[in-house]
């Protein structure tokens, strides 16, 4: 899951535009006052590819691998299909089809079309979602690091080393340059950070592609079987049913996007209206990204077969496959994508918490006060107490929990589960069934809400099946001392 957000320029209060100019639009203006937006159907397909694409994309060969050639590319094949059709419910209500007002953000859109109950408990559910994101950021850093580490000692002793690894050290180092960057005003605003993701999570997931290929051609045989992992030769059968559940929550976590997708849309230019060309975008950049996740989950299944690693990449069985540099070129795109992504999710945690300390205490200076610190050759940096303490807090907290928890499938799948089913689907389901009015009981209700309830269902096995594997891995863990 690439981080795509749409920077927004707000236009201030000015005597020279009058209301019709700001109702109607004009030819410098949309009608919300603001800059004529110049996104477009390529510009915004190529948004939802970049916030697809990441690192979900990783674990898909293991998914595959528990469900089997049968199941497994089925399930990738109606996930997107599912969500899709709900992406096309989400992005009508960018618009209230009374007045034409425009949502410019996800919680806009619940707020106006739900009311104040939902929008609290959206406000809720994403805080967790994106707390859980920058854990599972994190570890999947981590995991790159040490897999660089590895690959270097092993190279080094010509593979006749175990070469074990702390992973600890990595995940504090990571916190570090999280803390440092977390005091940046607006890091996550910065114009060439989606660019940077982009490039990276397009290097990582090509490089993971071809080495699947590659696998399967040295091989010259394509492994698996049609039921996924063989249960009595390395699975029990309570493992293979867990896996199975864990398989699910990893797939929806590499289509866990629509809490962007309303942002994407409102970059986008109208006539034609935003909703028609979201529509055609989305369903571009989903069969685009559909058939790159088929290929990665399905050649790295045919490549390693049951011993499909959880992290692609992080795999010990590409052996002389390729130079041991592409392999780490392949992680270090994985580091530096996460650095900038763990920003991106977490500046909505830290700019709530601050707001709302600010409101709660207006007078401590502790909270408000900004110190000038001169900088040479800079402009003078703006220090506040309070946002550095909390975000500090905040970055060691996260840290703490991924060196408790370092388990990448696992936290993956829980995260899917977490955040596909209230995102993804009900959401834009009670959106479109309250903007459309559509009567209780009716066929139409009964078909969404049979849709929301079977996720629904799906999502709850996923986070059972991913709880059960952390507790599966943590009886052969000791937090901060195991190597891997």
């Amino acid at each position: 899951m690439a981080d795509n957000t749409a920077s927004r320029n707000h236009i201030h209060s000015n005597p020279a535009f009058d209301a019709s100019v700001m109702d109607g639009g004009s030819k410098f203006f949309d009608d919300d006052g603001r800059p004529k937006r110049t996104g477009n159907l390529m510009t915004a397909s190529a948004h939802i590819i970049t916030a697809v694409i990441g690192s979900g994309v990783l674990s898909l060969a293991w998914a595959i691998a528990q469900l089997g050639w049968v199941v497994g590319p089925v399930v990738m094949v109606m996930f997107s299909l599912v969500t899709y059709y709900t992406s096309c419910l989400l992005v009508a209500c960018y618009r209230d089809p009374v007045t034409g007002k425009r949502n410019s953000t996800y919680s806009a859109a619940v707020r106006n079309h739900l009311g104040g109950l939902k929008y609290k408990v959206l406000g809720i559910v994403q805080r967790v979602n994106l707390f859980g994101i920058t854990i599972g950021y994190t570890i999947t850093a981590c995991i790159s690091m040490v897999a660089i580490q590895r690959n270097s000692c092993l190279h080094k002793s010509g593979g006749e080393k175990p070469c074990p690894v702390n992973s600890n050290p990595y995940m504090i180092a990571f916190g570090i340059t999280e803390i440092i960057l977390s005091q940046i005003p607006n890091f996550d605003k910065l114009w060439w950070l989606s660019t940077v993701a982009a490039v990276m999570s397009f290097t990582y997931s090509g490089i993971g592609l071809a080495l699947g290929i590659a696998k399967v051609a040295e091989s010259g045989t394509m492994k698996g079987t049609l039921t996924g992992v063989r249960i009595g030769i390395h699975v029990t059968q309570t493992e293979k049913i867990w896996r199975i559940f864990q398989a699910l929550g990893d797939i929806a976590f590499a289509y866990s996007f629509a809490i962007v997708l309303i942002e994407i849309e409102d970059t986008v230019k109208s006539p034609p209206s935003e909703a028609k060309t979201m529509k055609k975008a989305s369903k571009i950049s989903l069969a685009v990204t559909s058939v790159f996740y088929i290929l990665c989950g399905c050649f790295g299944y045919a490549g390693f077969g049951d011993l499909a690693p959880g992290n692609l990449l992080t795999g010990k069985g590409f052996g002389d496959l390729a130079p041991y540099w592409v392999i780490d070129l392949a992680n270090a795109a994985i580091v530096v994508h996460l650095v900038g992504a763990y920003q991106v999710f977490s500046q909505p945690l830290y700019a709530f918490v601050e707001k709302k300390a600010a409101q709660l205490f207006p007078d401590s200076h502790f909270i408000t006060k900004e110190i000038q610190i001169p900088i040479p050759c800079f402009k003078p940096y703006k220090l506040n107490l309070f946002r550095l303490v909390w975000r500090t807090l905040y970055v060691t907290a996260t840290t703490v929990l991924s060196m408790v928890f370092p388990f990448f499938n696992g936290v993956v799948g829980f995260l899917g589960a977490l955040g596909y089913w209230p995102m993804t689907i009900y959401f834009p389901v009670e959106m479109y069934i309250a903007q459309k009015k559509i009567p209780k009981w009716s066929t139409r209700w009964l078909c969404l809400q049979t849709l929301s309830l079977s996720v629904l269902i799906i999502a709850l096995l996923a986070a059972v099946g991913s709880i059960a594997g952390v507790i599966e891995s943590l009886k052969d863990y000791k937090p901060f001392k195991t190597s891997s």
